[in-house]
């Protein structure tokens, strides 16, 4: 019996999963707002020095994500080269959800500009097949917000994010149950979400080189190679959905990180220390978010040449308070600062991280002291939740003007074309857009 006499399952659609993926996302909102750049090589990230983002007719040129915008520029002398504008992704994000939401309430956001969606049963709601249905979605994204996105359908998440990388960009692939042993025999074990490089190189060794390969092996055979997540992809693959479309925003994390690059490289030691401080605040406004603690803080500086240094420490208690960490980060700072270098980039990351929920007082802690650095920092938080991130900061943040001017802090046209009452930190949820009556 060869593998196309070989069937997974018998049922088209026993669940209908979408995945949709943006295009070239924040170029293609860029296109999008300013027409005159459609059919123009476009880049975002001028603000990093290195590509965040590329256009089709940027990709088709060789020119991808993470290359440095000098090497771009060489390649392409016609290059338009963006700043990045996260606030105007974020509200193109959510105007793309809002219409996956019209389908189907089972929505969830995956990324910025990725996302999974639950149809099943909804064909009679609709009056059209899944294909149709997914197909609707796809059409009224690119109607209403004029970017593309590539649509995936099939019976689990793992195979409907896999159909929807097969074809880029606006691409729709259907893979029905009884076709999962045809679409898998095209997929490279790299390309399966879930398998790292050290994943693809462990498999590859035992003989395999498809998605196919991996599922026709027995289920017990992943679980003793690869574990629980073994069998779960195994499973998710083969069409029985183990990973349910969640539609609750995401709570709980593994660790919380934040990353700074500067506009131009500093070694002013106050300045970088600011810039790193900074980071600490962001990580920690996210932690109390969400009502968490961290246990440990790592921080890292990375050179002007690439080069990074990291180090890190655990936590007397697990804490959400930012003033009761920077005396570690101040210390941690010291101790991988090299003077007479020029940084580019610093890091936080926040590990161990649990609920506050669980918190514990230790028999010997200074519960007062405590106390008042944690209703300090809600405080801040209530403030700037009204007034704008960061309208209360560390002293620290005060020398963050300190630093050389380049084109790489020219700014966002949205940003520079304020509506009228708007500020830098707080404007209107729309996009400025050019009307002539």
């Amino acid at each position: 019996m060869t593998a196309q006499d070989h069937p997974i399952t018998q049922s088209s659609f026993p669940r209908a999963i979408i995945h949709l993926d943006g295009d070239a996302f924040f170029a293609a909102v860029e296109q999008a707002m300013q027409p005159a750049l459609k059919g123009r090589p476009v880049v975002t990230g001028k603000e990093r020095g290195i590509i965040a983002c590329a256009s089709y007719e940027a990709k088709a040129l060789g020119i991808k994500r993470g290359v440095g915008l000098w090497e771009a520029r060489a390649m392409c002398r016609d290059l338009v080269v963006l700043p990045s504008d996260y606030e105007l992704y974020s509200l193109y994000s959510k105007r793309m959800f809002d219409i996956m939401r019209r389908f189907t309430p089972m929505v969830e956001e995956h990324s910025i500009d990725e996302g999974f969606a639950d149809i099943s049963g909804l064909r009679r709601v609709h009056h059209a097949s899944y294909e149709d249905i997914a197909r609707s979605i796809q059409c009224a994204i690119h109607d209403e917000l004029d970017i593309g996105v590539s649509v995936g359908l099939s019976v689990s998440k793992s195979l409907a994010k896999l159909a929807s990388k097969f074809r880029k960009p606006r691409g729709f692939t259907p893979v029905a149950g009884h076709h999962i042993h045809l679409f898998l025999q095209r997929i490279p074990l790299a390309d399966v979400w879930g398998f790292g490089p050290n994943t693809v190189h462990l498999l590859r060794k035992h003989g395999l080189a498809t998605a196919y390969d991996f599922i026709m092996k027995s289920e017990d055979w992943a679980g003793r190679l690869m574990g629980k997540i073994g069998r779960e992809l195994w499973n998710e693959l083969r069409g029985n959905a183990m990973y349910p479309v969640t539609t609750e925003e995401k709570s709980s994390y593994a660790s919380i990180s934040k990353c700074k690059t500067f506009t131009a490289p500093s070694d002013n030691r106050e300045f970088v220390y600011a810039k790193l401080v900074r980071n600490v605040e962001s990580a920690f406004i996210k932690l109390r978010r969400h009502g968490l603690r961290a246990r440990e803080i790592a921080v890292a500086l990375r050179h002007e040449n690439y080069v990074s240094h990291a180090i890190e420490a655990r936590l007397s208690r697990a804490t959400s308070a930012t003033q009761e960490v920077i005396p570690v980060v101040r210390e941690l700072f010291h101790h991988v600062y090299e003077e007479g270098v020029s940084y580019r980039t610093t890091m936080v990351v926040l590990n161990k991280i649990e609920s506050d929920r669980t918190r514990q007082g230790d028999l010997f802690e200074d519960r007062v002291r405590l106390e008042a650095m944690s209703r300090a920092s809600r405080v801040i938080d209530e403030i700037n939740e009204r007034f704008g991130k960061h309208k209360v900061a560390l002293g620290p943040s005060l020398l963050l003007g300190d630093h050389r001017i380049t084109d790489r802090d020219d700014q966002p046209w949205r940003r520079k074309e304020l509506l009228p009452g708007e500020t830098a930190r707080r404007r209107l949820a729309i996009p400025m857009l050019a009307i002539r009556v």
